[in-house]
């Protein structure tokens, strides 16, 4: 009978514990639709956020030549390192902001693969900073750039484009490593 009691009281608590559903992950619910104040213009996202976090990730890599000789940017402390993971880290998340409704620029499909695509280049670039590895930081550094300066050709406004980028079917820079 006790041990009846044991498995019982056991059987109470797992029940207590367990989610719902089998296999449903445990987590809070969520009750209200989620809200994106998206009203800060391109521009100003892109000079207070996203060159901010590049400009932190690039500066901590590559060498620099004066006058005085080379000088490697790599930082030499932990504290050092964390630079670049911070920016690299903006970087991820400034690809999924760029993916929020109100922000998506048309060509919709080109737009969402560049920003998924500086969220993955960036996802490499802190693993590599993470690992405190010079070469491989100015590596993904130089994969981030090239995304960077392909959607810039394609989205920044210029006066022989129209207002939304090119016009549909024009064709995509080339990005090495995308899907074109």
């Amino acid at each position: 009978m006790k041990h009846l009691l044991t498995l019982a009281a056991c059987a109470v608590a797992l029940t207590a514990c367990s989610p719902g559903k089998p296999g449903a992950p445990a987590g809070p619910k969520v009750s209200a639709a989620a809200k994106f104040n998206t009203d800060l213009s391109m521009a100003e996202f892109m000079g207070h956020f996203v060159d901010p976090a590049a400009f932190m990730y690039w500066k901590a890599s590559g060498t620099e030549i004066t006058e005085a000789g080379e000088k490697d940017l790599s930082p030499t402390t932990d504290e050092g390192w964390d630079v670049p993971v911070t920016g690299a880290t903006m970087l991820m998340e400034a690809g999924n902001a760029l993916q929020l409704p109100g922000r998506v620029r048309a060509p919709e499909a080109d737009w969402i693969r560049y920003s998924q695509l500086l969220t993955e280049r960036a996802a490499a670039a802190r693993a590599a900073a993470e690992k405190h590895d010079k070469k491989g930081v100015f590596d993904e550094g130089g994969k981030v750039y090239e995304v960077c300066v392909a959607c810039h050709e394609q989205f920044i406004i210029q006066p022989e484009l129209k207002a939304n980028g090119p016009a549909k079917g024009d064709p995509l820079p080339s990005v090495p490593g995308a899907k074109n």
